[in-house]
């Protein structure tokens, strides 16, 4: 698997509802994929999904846009035993792709909490961040606010989109060394099994604070 920061050469390809056959088969073959949602807020009931971003370990990206109709080759993806998905801030991709596409997305691995397991030195645990320390590079995240339900998404919104889930498969391959170099990985292992259960506490109105006395 590549470790170098994925080099811009590949348009992402954008397509309504679902992915096709070709590309499903592409990322089903692969051992991780990277994905990342677009919304138009914050608030998952509220604020609908937009965008779905996917990336492999060779910088091939996809763009998914949400319609509210079946999605039979991405829901496939996403539930598949033998495909990683790759997250940062996996607690609310995996709460918003239940809400809105009934998926239950297993199994998983989210940077930033590995990074919180890892960067213990530090308290900013942002993707910009990560990057930044970990891969050596700037990113823009000017257009992290912006209307992701319109028809016509610009170029900036389109290379922030793609940008977000480009970075993310070198980003695993430097923490998961540090989760290994520190006796972490089983631990996290574990946390990033009970994700999926913390993102249903969100969705059903609880806080992982329900463990406080």
């Amino acid at each position: 698997m590549k470790t170098e920061a994925p080099v811009k050469t590949q348009k992402p390809l954008l397509f309504d509802t679902d992915l096709p056959d070709d590309l499903f088969h592409r990322y089903m073959a692969k051992p991780i994929v990277a994905i990342d949602t677009e919304t138009r807020g914050l608030k998952i009931p509220r604020d609908r999904l937009c965008l779905i971003q996917l990336c492999d370990d060779e910088g091939v990206v996809a763009f998914v846009r949400y319609t509210g109709k079946e999605a039979p080759n991405l829901k496939k993806l996403l539930e598949s035993p033998k495909v990683i998905k790759l997250f940062h801030f996996g607690r609310f991709d995996i709460a918003v792709l239940k809400h809105y596409m009934n998926v239950s997305v297993q199994p998983v691995f989210c940077t930033k909490i590995a990074s919180k397991l890892v960067r213990t030195y530090t308290d900013r645990h942002s993707l910009k961040d990560l990057v930044l320390e970990l891969l050596g590079k700037e990113m823009d995240k000017s257009n992290q606010s912006s209307d992701w339900a319109r028809s016509d998404l610009s170029d900036s919104q389109i290379d922030y989109a793609a940008n977000d889930v480009r970075v993310l498969i070198p980003l695993y391959e430097k923490v998961k060394f540090m989760l290994e170099r520190e006796g972490l990985t089983e631990l996290a292992q574990r946390l990033f099994e009970f994700l999926p259960t913390v993102c249903e506490l969100d969705l059903r109105g609880w806080d992982v604070d329900i463990y406080e006395h």
